[in-house]
Protein backbone atom coordinates (compact mmCIF):
# COMPACT_ATOMS: atom_id res chain seq x y z
CA UNK A 1 0.00 0.00 0.00
CA UNK A 2 0.99 3.45 -0.59
CA UNK A 3 2.07 5.48 2.08
CA UNK A 4 0.02 8.93 2.75
CA UNK A 5 3.90 10.67 2.58
CA UNK A 6 5.07 11.52 -0.60
CA UNK A 7 8.11 9.13 -0.22
CA UNK A 8 7.98 5.58 -1.41
CA UNK A 9 9.78 3.11 1.07
CA UNK A 10 12.82 2.65 -1.05
CA UNK A 11 13.12 6.48 -1.55
CA UNK A 12 15.79 8.59 1.11
CA UNK A 13 12.96 10.43 2.68
CA UNK A 14 10.51 7.92 3.53
CA UNK A 15 8.96 8.29 6.96
CA UNK A 16 9.98 11.69 7.70
CA UNK A 17 6.14 12.86 8.31
CA UNK A 18 5.48 9.68 10.42
CA UNK A 19 5.01 10.69 14.04
CA UNK A 20 7.65 9.66 16.44
CA UNK A 21 10.23 9.91 13.64
CA UNK A 22 13.20 12.36 14.02
CA UNK A 23 16.16 12.82 11.41
CA UNK A 24 18.56 12.66 13.67
CA UNK A 25 17.83 9.39 14.82
CA UNK A 26 21.16 8.02 12.88
CA UNK A 27 22.93 10.78 14.81
CA UNK A 28 21.85 10.64 18.60
CA UNK A 29 24.65 8.75 20.99
CA UNK A 30 24.17 6.33 23.44
CA UNK A 31 22.18 6.43 26.29
CA UNK A 32 25.40 6.96 29.00
CA UNK A 33 26.15 10.32 27.04
CA UNK A 34 22.71 11.09 26.87
CA UNK A 35 21.90 11.31 30.75
CA UNK A 36 25.39 13.23 30.85
CA UNK A 37 24.11 15.89 29.12
CA UNK A 38 20.70 16.12 30.62
CA UNK A 39 22.71 16.22 33.82
CA UNK A 40 24.63 19.12 32.73
CA UNK A 41 21.43 21.32 31.00
CA UNK A 42 19.48 20.80 34.13
CA UNK A 43 22.49 21.56 36.42
CA UNK A 44 23.05 24.77 33.99
CA UNK A 45 19.18 25.79 35.10
CA UNK A 46 19.70 25.20 38.66
CA UNK A 47 22.38 27.72 38.41
CA UNK A 48 21.15 30.48 40.62
CA UNK A 49 21.03 34.20 39.77
CA UNK A 50 23.74 36.89 41.22
CA UNK A 51 21.36 39.34 41.41
CA UNK A 52 17.99 37.92 42.43
CA UNK A 53 19.29 34.72 43.41
CA UNK A 54 16.41 32.95 41.76
CA UNK A 55 17.51 29.82 39.00
CA UNK A 56 15.67 29.07 35.52
CA UNK A 57 15.00 25.66 36.65
CA UNK A 58 12.20 26.56 39.12
CA UNK A 59 10.98 29.25 37.50
CA UNK A 60 10.03 27.23 34.27
CA UNK A 61 8.42 25.12 36.94
CA UNK A 62 6.54 27.95 38.53
CA UNK A 63 5.56 29.26 35.49
CA UNK A 64 4.33 25.90 34.26
CA UNK A 65 2.52 24.85 36.95
CA UNK A 66 0.79 28.35 37.01
CA UNK A 67 -0.17 27.80 33.52
CA UNK A 68 -1.89 24.09 34.04
CA UNK A 69 -3.67 25.78 37.53
CA UNK A 70 -4.78 28.74 35.45
CA UNK A 71 -5.64 27.71 32.42
CA UNK A 72 -5.91 31.05 30.42
CA UNK A 73 -6.48 31.22 27.18
CA UNK A 74 -3.80 31.67 24.66
CA UNK A 75 -1.00 31.20 27.07
CA UNK A 76 1.69 31.16 24.36
CA UNK A 77 0.48 34.79 23.93
CA UNK A 78 0.42 35.92 27.58
CA UNK A 79 4.38 34.22 28.59
CA UNK A 80 6.10 37.52 28.90
CA UNK A 81 3.10 38.32 31.56
CA UNK A 82 2.96 35.15 33.13
CA UNK A 83 6.75 35.23 33.78
CA UNK A 84 6.52 38.41 35.15
CA UNK A 85 4.14 37.81 37.90
CA UNK A 86 5.68 34.53 38.89
CA UNK A 87 8.78 37.06 39.83
CA UNK A 88 6.63 39.03 41.26
CA UNK A 89 5.31 36.75 43.51
CA UNK A 90 9.01 35.68 44.21
CA UNK A 91 9.05 38.95 46.15
CA UNK A 92 6.05 39.29 48.76
CA UNK A 93 6.46 39.47 52.16
CA UNK A 94 6.26 36.03 54.25
CA UNK A 95 3.15 36.26 56.13
CA UNK A 96 2.31 35.03 59.15
CA UNK A 97 -0.40 32.24 59.19
CA UNK A 98 -1.87 33.56 62.15
CA UNK A 99 -2.10 37.16 61.63
CA UNK A 100 -1.65 38.43 57.79
CA UNK A 101 0.51 41.95 57.83
CA UNK A 102 -1.90 44.06 55.56
CA UNK A 103 0.61 46.87 53.59
CA UNK A 104 -0.43 50.40 53.91
CA UNK A 105 -0.66 52.27 51.37
CA UNK A 106 0.14 56.23 50.73
CA UNK A 107 -3.03 56.79 49.63
CA UNK A 108 -4.81 55.21 51.86
CA UNK A 109 -2.74 56.87 54.97
CA UNK A 110 -3.24 60.27 53.15
CA UNK A 111 -7.34 59.08 53.35
CA UNK A 112 -6.81 57.98 56.87
CA UNK A 113 -5.21 61.67 57.42
CA UNK A 114 -7.99 63.35 55.92
CA UNK A 115 -11.08 61.18 57.29
CA UNK A 116 -11.63 63.32 60.62
CA UNK A 117 -11.83 66.29 58.35
CA UNK A 118 -15.44 64.61 56.87
CA UNK A 119 -16.73 63.54 60.19
CA UNK A 120 -19.64 65.91 61.88
CA UNK A 121 -20.02 66.56 65.58
CA UNK A 122 -22.29 64.15 67.53
CA UNK A 123 -25.96 66.24 67.91
CA UNK A 124 -25.07 68.43 65.18
CA UNK A 125 -28.43 69.37 63.48
CA UNK A 126 -29.21 71.30 60.59
CA UNK A 127 -30.89 74.15 62.36
CA UNK A 128 -27.40 74.50 63.96
CA UNK A 129 -24.87 74.23 61.50
CA UNK A 130 -27.02 77.37 59.57
CA UNK A 131 -26.87 79.46 62.55
CA UNK A 132 -23.16 78.65 62.69
CA UNK A 133 -22.23 79.35 59.04
CA UNK A 134 -24.21 82.68 59.49
CA UNK A 135 -21.86 83.20 62.39
CA UNK A 136 -18.06 81.68 61.88
CA UNK A 137 -15.32 83.69 60.44
CA UNK A 138 -14.49 80.68 58.21
CA UNK A 139 -13.49 82.32 54.66
CA UNK A 140 -15.31 80.85 51.40
CA UNK A 141 -12.17 78.72 50.59
CA UNK A 142 -13.98 77.33 47.16
CA UNK A 143 -15.39 80.87 45.74
CA UNK A 144 -12.19 82.41 46.15
CA UNK A 145 -10.63 79.14 44.42
CA UNK A 146 -12.84 79.00 41.55
CA UNK A 147 -11.84 82.78 41.15
CA UNK A 148 -8.12 82.36 41.28
CA UNK A 149 -8.99 78.73 38.70
CA UNK A 150 -9.95 81.47 35.82
CA UNK A 151 -6.56 82.43 36.00
CA UNK A 152 -4.83 79.43 35.76
CA UNK A 153 -3.57 79.77 39.82
CA UNK A 154 -4.67 78.03 42.62
CA UNK A 155 -4.65 73.85 43.79
CA UNK A 156 -6.65 71.34 42.70
CA UNK A 157 -10.47 71.06 43.86
CA UNK A 158 -9.56 68.24 45.98
CA UNK A 159 -6.92 69.60 47.73
CA UNK A 160 -8.81 73.06 48.06
CA UNK A 161 -11.53 71.49 49.85
CA UNK A 162 -9.31 69.59 52.14
CA UNK A 163 -7.62 72.71 53.02
CA UNK A 164 -11.46 74.55 53.73
CA UNK A 165 -12.68 71.59 55.81
CA UNK A 166 -8.90 72.23 58.00
CA UNK A 167 -9.80 75.43 58.18
CA UNK A 168 -13.24 74.81 59.90
CA UNK A 169 -11.32 72.55 62.18
CA UNK A 170 -9.05 75.26 63.29
CA UNK A 171 -11.76 77.62 64.18
CA UNK A 172 -13.70 75.15 66.18
CA UNK A 173 -10.69 75.12 68.17
CA UNK A 174 -8.70 77.75 68.73
CA UNK A 175 -10.85 81.28 69.28
CA UNK A 176 -10.77 82.96 65.91
CA UNK A 177 -12.32 86.18 65.08
CA UNK A 178 -11.31 86.58 61.99
CA UNK A 179 -9.58 83.83 59.41
CA UNK A 180 -8.22 83.70 55.76
CA UNK A 181 -6.34 81.31 53.77
CA UNK A 182 -2.86 83.04 53.21
CA UNK A 183 -1.79 80.56 51.04
CA UNK A 184 1.09 77.55 50.44
CA UNK A 185 4.73 77.86 50.72
CA UNK A 186 7.03 75.18 49.23
CA UNK A 187 9.43 73.47 51.05
CA UNK A 188 12.22 70.31 49.99
CA UNK A 189 10.79 67.66 52.03
CA UNK A 190 6.89 69.03 53.18
CA UNK A 191 5.14 71.72 52.04
CA UNK A 192 3.12 74.63 54.14
CA UNK A 193 -0.11 75.15 54.43
CA UNK A 194 -0.93 78.54 56.21
CA UNK A 195 -3.71 80.37 57.88
CA UNK A 196 -4.02 83.58 58.98
CA UNK A 197 -6.10 84.43 62.13
CA UNK A 198 -6.84 86.88 64.63
CA UNK A 199 -7.92 85.99 67.98
CA UNK A 200 -10.23 87.86 69.98
CA UNK A 201 -9.23 90.78 72.20
CA UNK A 202 -9.38 88.70 75.68
CA UNK A 203 -7.69 85.90 74.32
CA UNK A 204 -4.92 87.81 72.82
CA UNK A 205 -4.22 89.62 76.09
CA UNK A 206 -4.15 86.39 77.97
CA UNK A 207 -1.41 84.95 75.67
CA UNK A 208 0.70 87.95 75.49
CA UNK A 209 0.41 87.81 79.83
CA UNK A 210 1.88 84.29 79.54
CA UNK A 211 4.77 85.38 76.82
CA UNK A 212 5.46 88.57 79.28
CA UNK A 213 5.69 86.21 82.61
CA UNK A 214 7.74 83.98 80.86
CA UNK A 215 10.38 86.61 80.12
CA UNK A 216 10.21 87.86 83.52
CA UNK A 217 10.94 84.49 84.73
CA UNK A 218 13.90 84.09 82.76
CA UNK A 219 15.02 88.00 83.60
CA UNK A 220 14.81 86.61 87.38
CA UNK A 221 16.49 83.46 86.96
CA UNK A 222 19.05 85.54 84.96
CA UNK A 223 19.88 88.17 87.20
CA UNK A 224 20.38 85.27 89.62
CA UNK A 225 22.88 83.66 88.10
CA UNK A 226 25.00 86.94 87.50
CA UNK A 227 24.77 87.85 91.31
CA UNK A 228 26.10 83.96 91.97
CA UNK A 229 28.60 84.82 88.83
CA UNK A 230 29.84 88.03 90.51
CA UNK A 231 30.45 86.35 93.86
CA UNK A 232 32.45 83.70 92.54
CA UNK A 233 33.96 86.04 89.83
CA UNK A 234 35.42 89.19 92.64
CA UNK A 235 39.06 87.90 91.60
CA UNK A 236 39.17 87.64 88.44
CA UNK A 237 41.22 89.95 85.57
CA UNK A 238 38.70 92.80 84.70
CA UNK A 239 36.57 92.22 82.08
CA UNK A 240 35.70 93.88 78.26
CA UNK A 241 34.05 97.45 78.24
CA UNK A 242 32.59 96.37 74.96
CA UNK A 243 28.68 96.75 74.88
CA UNK A 244 27.21 95.33 71.85
CA UNK A 245 24.55 97.13 70.11
CA UNK A 246 20.88 97.52 72.04
CA UNK A 247 18.13 94.78 70.78
CA UNK A 248 15.51 96.65 68.98
CA UNK A 249 12.36 95.18 70.69
CA UNK A 250 9.90 93.45 68.79
CA UNK A 251 6.46 94.63 68.18
CA UNK A 252 3.80 93.37 70.22
CA UNK A 253 0.63 90.87 69.46
CA UNK A 254 -1.72 92.52 66.97
CA UNK A 255 0.34 95.41 65.97
CA UNK A 256 2.75 96.14 63.18
CA UNK A 257 4.61 92.51 61.65
CA UNK A 258 2.74 91.13 64.55
CA UNK A 259 -1.12 92.05 63.33
CA UNK A 260 -1.64 88.65 62.55
CA UNK A 261 -1.31 85.18 63.97
CA UNK A 262 -0.44 82.17 61.81
CA UNK A 263 -0.87 78.62 62.00
CA UNK A 264 0.88 76.17 59.37
CA UNK A 265 0.19 72.58 58.75
CA UNK A 266 1.79 69.62 56.44
CA UNK A 267 -1.18 68.60 54.92
CA UNK A 268 -5.10 69.05 55.52
CA UNK A 269 -6.28 66.41 58.28
CA UNK A 270 -2.50 67.07 60.42
CA UNK A 271 -2.71 69.60 63.64
CA UNK A 272 -1.90 72.69 62.98
CA UNK A 273 1.08 74.51 64.82
CA UNK A 274 1.02 78.38 65.68
CA UNK A 275 4.36 80.23 64.75
CA UNK A 276 5.86 82.21 67.06
CA UNK A 277 5.87 86.03 66.81
CA UNK A 278 8.58 87.50 64.63
CA UNK A 279 11.35 90.04 66.33
CA UNK A 280 12.84 92.73 63.98
CA UNK A 281 16.52 90.93 64.38
CA UNK A 282 14.90 87.82 62.48
CA UNK A 283 13.39 89.98 59.63
CA UNK A 284 16.55 91.87 59.09
CA UNK A 285 18.64 88.65 58.60
CA UNK A 286 16.11 86.95 56.48
CA UNK A 287 16.43 89.80 54.51
CA UNK A 288 20.41 88.38 53.64
CA UNK A 289 19.98 84.88 53.55
CA UNK A 290 18.20 82.69 50.97
CA UNK A 291 17.40 79.73 52.18
CA UNK A 292 14.53 76.69 50.58
CA UNK A 293 12.19 75.27 53.12
CA UNK A 294 12.14 71.45 54.48
CA UNK A 295 8.76 71.23 55.63
CA UNK A 296 9.99 70.68 59.13
CA UNK A 297 9.53 73.57 61.78
CA UNK A 298 12.33 72.47 64.15
CA UNK A 299 14.76 71.98 61.70
CA UNK A 300 17.87 74.12 61.98
CA UNK A 301 18.51 77.02 59.39
CA UNK A 302 22.47 77.06 58.60
CA UNK A 303 23.36 80.49 57.19
CA UNK A 304 26.14 82.96 57.19
CA UNK A 305 24.93 85.35 58.93
CA UNK A 306 23.60 83.45 61.21
CA UNK A 307 20.14 83.67 61.83
CA UNK A 308 18.12 83.93 65.26
CA UNK A 309 16.08 81.06 65.69
CA UNK A 310 15.06 77.75 63.45
CA UNK A 311 12.57 77.13 60.38
CA UNK A 312 9.79 78.08 62.26
CA UNK A 313 11.01 81.83 63.13
CA UNK A 314 12.53 82.12 59.62
CA UNK A 315 8.71 81.10 58.28
CA UNK A 316 6.97 83.46 60.28
CA UNK A 317 9.60 86.50 59.00
CA UNK A 318 9.17 85.58 55.26
CA UNK A 319 5.59 85.62 55.90
CA UNK A 320 6.00 88.84 57.09
CA UNK A 321 7.97 90.46 54.34
CA UNK A 322 5.71 88.77 52.09
CA UNK A 323 2.29 90.01 53.44
CA UNK A 324 3.87 93.49 53.97
CA UNK A 325 5.03 93.52 49.78
CA UNK A 326 2.11 92.00 48.47
CA UNK A 327 -1.13 92.01 50.23
CA UNK A 328 -3.01 94.72 48.16
CA UNK A 329 -7.10 95.63 47.47
CA UNK A 330 -8.69 97.65 45.81
CA UNK A 331 -8.61 101.54 45.87
CA UNK A 332 -11.62 102.63 47.92
CA UNK A 333 -12.63 99.56 49.07
CA UNK A 334 -10.42 100.48 52.61
CA UNK A 335 -10.90 104.14 54.59
CA UNK A 336 -9.10 105.58 57.60
CA UNK A 337 -11.71 105.90 60.37
CA UNK A 338 -12.07 109.25 61.19
CA UNK A 339 -11.37 109.78 65.21
CA UNK A 340 -10.34 112.66 67.30
CA UNK A 341 -6.58 111.13 67.78
CA UNK A 342 -5.67 110.06 64.26
CA UNK A 343 -3.67 113.51 63.96
CA UNK A 344 -1.70 113.06 67.13
CA UNK A 345 -0.99 109.79 65.65
CA UNK A 346 0.08 110.92 62.54
CA UNK A 347 2.34 113.56 64.16
CA UNK A 348 3.87 110.95 66.34
CA UNK A 349 4.54 107.59 63.90
CA UNK A 350 4.12 109.49 60.60
CA UNK A 351 1.28 107.63 59.37
CA UNK A 352 -2.27 105.92 60.54
CA UNK A 353 -1.85 102.14 61.12
CA UNK A 354 -5.72 101.03 61.25
CA UNK A 355 -8.76 101.21 58.57
CA UNK A 356 -11.85 100.56 57.88
CA UNK A 357 -14.07 98.95 54.87
CA UNK A 358 -15.94 101.31 53.29
CA UNK A 359 -19.88 100.92 53.28
CA UNK A 360 -19.83 103.43 50.70
CA UNK A 361 -17.11 101.51 48.25
CA UNK A 362 -18.21 101.64 44.37
CA UNK A 363 -16.22 99.16 42.53
CA UNK A 364 -14.35 99.93 39.20
CA UNK A 365 -15.21 98.01 36.35
CA UNK A 366 -12.45 95.67 35.35
CA UNK A 367 -10.69 97.00 32.28
CA UNK A 368 -10.06 100.55 34.52
CA UNK A 369 -8.28 98.13 37.45
CA UNK A 370 -5.90 96.53 34.83
CA UNK A 371 -5.00 99.49 32.65
CA UNK A 372 -4.19 101.52 35.90
CA UNK A 373 -1.78 99.98 39.12
CA UNK A 374 -2.84 103.58 40.75
CA UNK A 375 -6.25 101.85 41.29
CA UNK A 376 -4.99 99.26 43.69
CA UNK A 377 -3.69 100.36 47.19
CA UNK A 378 -1.24 98.23 49.81
CA UNK A 379 -3.19 97.88 52.98
CA UNK A 380 -0.35 96.04 55.23
CA UNK A 381 2.33 98.25 57.26
CA UNK A 382 5.53 98.19 55.42
CA UNK A 383 8.36 96.94 57.19
CA UNK A 384 11.20 99.17 57.55
CA UNK A 385 15.24 98.63 57.56
CA UNK A 386 15.22 98.31 61.45
CA UNK A 387 12.55 95.35 60.99
CA UNK A 388 9.79 96.73 62.19
CA UNK A 389 6.55 98.33 60.97
CA UNK A 390 6.80 101.55 63.06
CA UNK A 391 10.60 102.90 64.19
CA UNK A 392 11.85 102.93 67.20
CA UNK A 393 14.92 104.88 68.59
CA UNK A 394 16.92 101.96 70.34
CA UNK A 395 19.25 104.25 72.46
CA UNK A 396 16.30 105.98 73.96
CA UNK A 397 16.71 104.88 77.79
CA UNK A 398 13.83 105.02 80.26
CA UNK A 399 13.60 107.53 83.44
CA UNK A 400 14.62 104.60 85.49
CA UNK A 401 17.87 103.55 83.53
CA UNK A 402 18.72 107.67 83.02
CA UNK A 403 19.01 108.24 86.69
CA UNK A 404 21.05 104.97 87.07
CA UNK A 405 23.49 105.75 83.90
CA UNK A 406 24.16 109.65 84.68
CA UNK A 407 27.31 109.34 84.23
CA UNK A 408 27.63 107.25 80.84
CA UNK A 409 24.74 109.29 79.13
CA UNK A 410 27.56 112.01 78.22
CA UNK A 411 29.33 109.40 76.35
CA UNK A 412 26.17 107.93 74.59
CA UNK A 413 24.88 111.45 73.49
CA UNK A 414 26.19 110.36 70.07
CA UNK A 415 24.57 107.99 68.88
CA UNK A 416 21.04 109.38 70.09
CA UNK A 417 21.22 111.66 67.14
CA UNK A 418 19.70 108.36 65.01
CA UNK A 419 17.39 109.13 62.12
CA UNK A 420 14.32 108.58 62.43
CA UNK A 421 13.14 106.05 59.15
CA UNK A 422 9.82 106.76 57.87
CA UNK A 423 8.16 103.85 55.29
CA UNK A 424 5.16 104.87 52.80
CA UNK A 425 1.79 104.96 54.39
CA UNK A 426 -1.07 102.56 54.00
CA UNK A 427 -3.32 102.45 51.30
CA UNK A 428 -0.57 103.95 48.98
CA UNK A 429 -0.84 102.88 45.31
CA UNK A 430 0.91 100.51 43.35
CA UNK A 431 1.92 103.03 40.95
CA UNK A 432 4.24 103.83 43.92
CA UNK A 433 6.05 100.61 43.91
CA UNK A 434 9.87 100.61 42.45
CA UNK A 435 10.62 98.49 39.66
CA UNK A 436 12.93 95.76 39.54
CA UNK A 437 16.10 97.11 36.86
CA UNK A 438 13.24 97.01 33.79
CA UNK A 439 10.65 95.32 35.41
CA UNK A 440 7.61 96.22 36.58
CA UNK A 441 6.67 95.83 40.43
CA UNK A 442 3.31 94.14 39.12
CA UNK A 443 1.89 92.92 36.21
CA UNK A 444 -1.80 93.24 35.38
CA UNK A 445 -4.11 91.30 33.30
CA UNK A 446 -7.51 90.21 33.17
CA UNK A 447 -8.62 86.33 33.24
CA UNK A 448 -9.72 85.83 30.00
CA UNK A 449 -10.07 88.42 26.59
CA UNK A 450 -12.65 86.15 24.98
CA UNK A 451 -15.19 87.03 26.86
CA UNK A 452 -14.17 90.53 28.45
CA UNK A 453 -17.80 91.07 30.18
CA UNK A 454 -17.27 88.07 32.78
CA UNK A 455 -13.31 88.53 33.21
CA UNK A 456 -11.66 89.18 36.49
CA UNK A 457 -8.73 91.61 37.34
CA UNK A 458 -5.44 89.24 38.35
CA UNK A 459 -2.43 90.53 39.76
CA UNK A 460 1.06 88.88 39.62
CA UNK A 461 3.77 90.54 41.83
CA UNK A 462 7.17 90.49 39.99
CA UNK A 463 9.04 91.48 43.14
CA UNK A 464 7.35 88.15 45.10
CA UNK A 465 6.55 85.17 42.33
CA UNK A 466 4.02 83.34 43.08
CA UNK A 467 1.58 86.38 44.95
CA UNK A 468 -1.15 86.88 43.69
CA UNK A 469 -4.76 88.74 43.46
CA UNK A 470 -8.21 89.12 41.86
CA UNK A 471 -10.77 91.67 42.07
CA UNK A 472 -14.40 91.08 40.49
CA UNK A 473 -16.52 93.64 41.93
CA UNK A 474 -16.81 93.98 45.49
CA UNK A 475 -15.51 90.87 45.67
CA UNK A 476 -11.15 90.36 45.71
CA UNK A 477 -8.31 88.51 48.45
CA UNK A 478 -4.74 87.94 48.21
CA UNK A 479 -3.13 84.37 47.67
CA UNK A 480 0.46 82.92 47.73
CA UNK A 481 1.88 79.99 46.03
CA UNK A 482 5.67 79.71 46.04
CA UNK A 483 8.76 78.65 47.84
CA UNK A 484 8.95 82.02 49.89
CA UNK A 485 11.87 83.47 47.91
CA UNK A 486 12.49 87.37 46.78
CA UNK A 487 13.33 87.65 43.31
CA UNK A 488 17.17 88.72 42.28
CA UNK A 489 18.15 89.87 39.11
CA UNK A 490 21.39 88.12 40.04
CA UNK A 491 22.55 85.79 41.66
CA UNK A 492 22.13 85.24 45.44
CA UNK A 493 25.76 85.91 46.93
CA UNK A 494 26.08 85.34 50.72
CA UNK A 495 27.39 88.41 52.86
CA UNK A 496 31.04 88.11 53.09
CA UNK A 497 32.50 87.54 56.78
CA UNK A 498 33.81 90.51 58.87
CA UNK A 499 37.57 91.51 57.69
CA UNK A 500 40.47 89.83 60.03
CA UNK A 501 40.59 92.15 63.03
CA UNK A 502 43.94 93.72 63.28
CA UNK A 503 46.76 92.12 65.58
CA UNK A 504 47.22 94.26 69.16
CA UNK A 505 50.42 96.70 68.87
CA UNK A 506 53.70 95.21 69.85
CA UNK A 507 55.34 97.31 72.39
CA UNK A 508 57.55 97.08 75.43
CA UNK A 509 55.26 95.90 77.63
CA UNK A 510 54.13 92.95 75.48
CA UNK A 511 57.19 92.11 73.64
CA UNK A 512 58.45 89.04 74.54
CA UNK A 513 62.53 89.28 75.11
CA UNK A 514 64.90 87.05 72.91
CA UNK A 515 66.68 84.27 74.18
CA UNK A 516 70.33 85.26 75.20
CA UNK A 517 73.16 83.73 74.07
CA UNK A 518 75.60 81.51 75.79
CA UNK A 519 78.28 84.42 76.38
CA UNK A 520 75.72 86.16 77.37
CA UNK A 521 74.78 84.22 80.00
CA UNK A 522 78.36 83.26 81.30
CA UNK A 523 78.93 87.28 81.68
CA UNK A 524 75.33 87.79 83.56
CA UNK A 525 76.48 84.38 86.50
CA UNK A 526 79.80 85.96 86.86
CA UNK A 527 78.26 89.10 87.36
CA UNK A 528 75.46 87.32 89.64
CA UNK A 529 78.15 85.87 91.29
CA UNK A 530 80.11 88.71 91.65
CA UNK A 531 77.67 90.73 93.26
CA UNK A 532 76.69 87.50 95.59
CA UNK A 533 80.91 88.17 96.71
CA UNK A 534 80.53 91.76 97.70
CA UNK A 535 77.17 91.51 99.40
CA UNK A 536 79.04 88.69 101.39
CA UNK A 537 81.90 91.19 102.33
CA UNK A 538 80.07 93.62 103.38
CA UNK A 539 77.75 91.79 105.83
CA UNK A 540 80.87 90.31 107.58
CA UNK A 541 82.18 93.71 107.34
CA UNK A 542 78.93 94.98 109.53
CA UNK A 543 79.22 92.24 111.98
CA UNK A 544 82.82 92.73 112.62
CA UNK A 545 82.03 96.53 113.55
CA UNK A 546 79.14 95.40 115.47
CA UNK A 547 81.36 92.93 117.96
CA UNK A 548 84.10 95.46 117.98
CA UNK A 549 80.88 97.41 120.00
CA UNK A 550 80.20 95.04 122.30
CA UNK A 551 83.72 94.76 123.84
CA UNK A 552 84.35 98.86 123.91
CA UNK A 553 80.81 98.66 126.00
Amino acid sequence: ERGHGPYQPHEPGYGLYQPGYSSYDDQMPDPKSRMLAIQNAKAYLLKSSTTSGLNLYDHLANMLTKILDEQPTNAVDIIENISKDVKWAQFQKKMDTLRDEHEILPTFEAAEKCKALFLKANGEGDEELEEEIEETPLPNVMETAFYFEQAGIGLSKDESYHIFLALKKLISVQPIQTCRFWGKILGLEMNYIIAEVQYHEGEEEEETEEEEVIEEGRKGMGEVEEEDEDKEKEDQPPKSTYKPPPVIPKEENGTGANKYVYFVCNEPGKPWVKLPPVTPAQIVCARKIKKFFTGRLDAPVVSFPPFPGNEANYLRAQIARISAGTQISPIGFYQFAEEEGDEEEEGEEGGRDTYEENPDFQPLSVPEMVDSLSTWVHHVQSILEQGRCVWINPFQKSEEEEEEEDEEEEKAEEPDEVQQEIGPPLLTPLSADEGIQNIPAWTAQPSTNLIPQYAVAILQSNRWPGAYAFASGKKFDNIYFGWGHKYSPENHTPALPPPVQAEYPSGPDVTETSDPTLEEELAFKAAREEALASAEEEEDEEDVEDDEEEDDD
